[in-house]
């Protein structure tokens, strides 16, 4: 159910074919003191960018309260974050660190890995919590692109749940710590598969979703594991020849009746994160949203048309990621440039960590 970069039938007429943009069209300079290595001592106490059509307001995430209307349709992505990080040794006393990006069996997964040479198939390794705690074995079976295909002795759950860390992004430079088990993990967080959390919702708490609730504001759930690609830097730099890695949704029967029967109504949909941007917009057929799951590689350019998501909440992003790439299509490349630009000079907090936008569609 994977839909294309841009699709020519629905590209905004005027805009920049996807040929025509570099990496370098999506970079921007980042004082590193602006990347967030902790998060806000509460969930709602970031800050919020609103980006409209000629204007930038200064806000912060409770403005959301005044910033919905009762019918307005909240698309949570309920993935929860697994500790997909391993760290062990190799036969031959090597080193070797392991980053699950997905779960393909009770006890085989596609991961990548970081060791001082190529693992060769049949190599056999080792991971455990501490340096003399157990010690968990694992085969490599083969290669899929640039991820490893692993076995392992035991039940892959039960290694995770025991030697297993938070997979904190690579720019947070601190160990995994009690705090972020717990923040890096949105509050709607119930089924387990991701890698990497899907920022923009770590920033809703419990009592800031009711509230909406209670004001009139629908909310629903779909599910997309994020994967470690999430993260990965374009190796091109013509944009359209990147290839996403695949990513498993779903999208259940009660969202896709919710979201079209408010798009019927005129209401507005707002989507939490680009993950949950992604699962809709690749589950839209002929303006509808087919319920079901699926595997998707959309890549969205600045030509995609949006056909379901109106609003877009979502944090800042690294530059020439993907990411930034979909912010830019959605709310167009120079109001991203725009919003970017004023949130450097105002010292927001950058990254999975740091504060919000809330984006009005181009």
């Amino acid at each position: 159910m994977a839909g294309p970069a841009i699709d020519p039938r629905s590209a905004a007429p005027g805009t920049h074919p996807a040929g025509a943009l570099r990496r370098t069209d999506f970079d921007f300079a980042l004082p590193a003191e602006l990347i967030a290595q902790h998060p806000a001592q509460r969930r709602e106490d970031a800050r919020l960018l609103h980006v409209l059509p000629g204007r930038l307001e200064d806000l912060r995430i409770p403005d959301l309260l005044r910033q919905c209307a009762p019918g307005d349709v909240l698309v949570l992505n309920d993935t929860r974050v697994i500790k997909a990080r391993l760290r062990g040794e190799k036969s031959s006393g090597g080193r070797i660190e392991v980053l699950i990006e997905r779960v393909l069996s009770p006890r085989r997964a596609l991961a990548m890995l970081r060791t001082s040479h190529t693992p060769r198939d049949g190599l056999r390794f080792h991971v455990r919590a501490a340096a003399a705690g157990p010690a968990w074995g694992a085969t490599v079976l083969g290669r899929e692109d640039d991820l490893f295909v692993l076995e392992f002795d035991d039940a892959l759950d039960a290694v995770l749940e025991a030697a297993g860390e938070v997979p904190l992004p690579p720019y947070i430079h601190h160990a995994p710590a009690a705090e972020d088990a717990a923040r890096y993990q949105t509050v709607y967080a119930r089924s387990p598969g991701a890698v990497a959390a899907p920022t923009a919702g770590l920033h809703l708490s419990e009592d800031l979703l009711a509230q909406l609730q209670a004001q009139g504001v629908d909310i629903a759930y779909l599910t997309l594991h994020v994967g470690a690609g999430t993260f990965q830097p374009l190796r091109v730099e013509r944009v359209d020849e990147h290839r996403m890695h695949s990513e498993r949704y779903v999208v259940p029967a009660r969202t896709a009746a919710m979201v079209n029967e408010a798009r019927d109504q005129g209401r507005r949909i707002l989507a939490v994160g680009t993950t949950s941007v992604r699962a809709l917009e690749s589950s839209m057929r002929d303006g509808r949203l087919q319920a079901g799951s699926g595997e998707t590689r959309l890549f969205i350019l600045p030509g995609f048309r949006f056909q379901c998501v109106d609003r877009l909440l979502t944090n800042f992003h690294l530059p020439g990621s993907t990411l930034l790439m979909l912010v830019a299509a959605f709310a167009g490349m120079e109001r991203m440039r725009s919003a970017y630009a004023h949130a450097v000079a105002q010292r927001y907090r950058f990254f999975s960590y740091g504060d919000a936008m809330l984006l009005e569609s181009a």
